[in-house]
């Protein structure tokens, strides 16, 4: 019934080899334990780090808001996180005041936006037991409650027409704040120390997909001949026979 075993056979003989090399890419044998994903998972998000440092540059722009001085309601996520916000803003030289989930706030601009990216700075570079023996709970809640604070003061500033500092607010959320969230504990390395690794992966990528759909095109054409040859066999007048008895 197969005609072309030979193509067949190894239509089957490149998925099974796919598979086991599937396999072996989500043993744990990689990197201290990890699979083959999770290895190049933490490979790519460590280069990336290595060009992901935004701080300088914002702390370089904050420059002009330290002059500006604020008076705000905030809006936070619970009572408890408006408590724990107290101290974030106290260690800025500015006021605040929790009740309920609202967080009464009034200081410079700047200088509470220098704390928080001094929070930041810290946290990207993996010093989060400074983080959290300045406030004395988890380092990445601290990060979580500037963010969360961010995010209220870009709509409150908005509401009283404070556009620019609205926007300066939230690329130091997106480029301090989540930058140093995400990249928490991972260790920065440049792509010229990993060049064979990247190279050898993308090659991998490349490689592996064009071996599966060379695999499924071989069996999926030679089945449908297969098909084709069937249907040839049984003629119209044939399966009138076949029916009728």
């Amino acid at each position: 019934m197969i005609a072309h075993k030979k193509e067949f056979f190894g239509g089957v003989a490149l998925m099974i080899a796919f598979l086991v090399v599937l396999l072996i890419f989500f043993l744990p044998i990689y990197g201290g334990g990890k699979n083959g994903l999770d290895y190049l998972d933490s490979l790519y998000n460590s280069i990336s780090k290595g060009s992901a440092y935004y701080i300088p540059k914002v702390k370089k722009d904050n420059e002009p808001f330290k002059a500006k001085n604020i008076d705000l309601i905030l809006t936070m996520v619970s009572p408890n996180q408006a408590q724990e916000s107290v101290s974030l803003l106290a260690k800025s030289g500015a006021t605040a005041t929790a009740m309920g989930d609202k967080l009464t706030i009034s200081g410079s601009l700047g200088k509470i936006l220098v704390n928080c990216l001094d929070d930041s700075d810290d946290m990207f570079h993996n010093n989060g037991a400074k983080v959290k023996d300045k406030y004395g709970y988890d380092e990445r809640k601290v990060l979580y409650n500037w963010y969360t604070m961010l995010k209220s003061m870009d709509k409150e500033l908005k509401k009283k027409g404070l556009f620019p500092e609205a926007k300066f607010a939230t690329t130091v959320s997106k480029r301090a704040v989540e930058c140093s969230f995400n990249y928490y504990k991972i260790e920065p390395q440049s792509i010229s120390s990993k060049m064979g690794m990247v190279i050898f992966s993308l090659l991998f990528y490349v490689i592996y997909t064009l071996w599966y759909g060379y695999a499924i095109m071989t069996r999926s054409i030679l089945l449908l001949s297969m098909y084709s040859n069937i249907c040839s066999v049984i003629s119209p007048d044939n399966t009138a026979d076949l029916t009728l008895g």
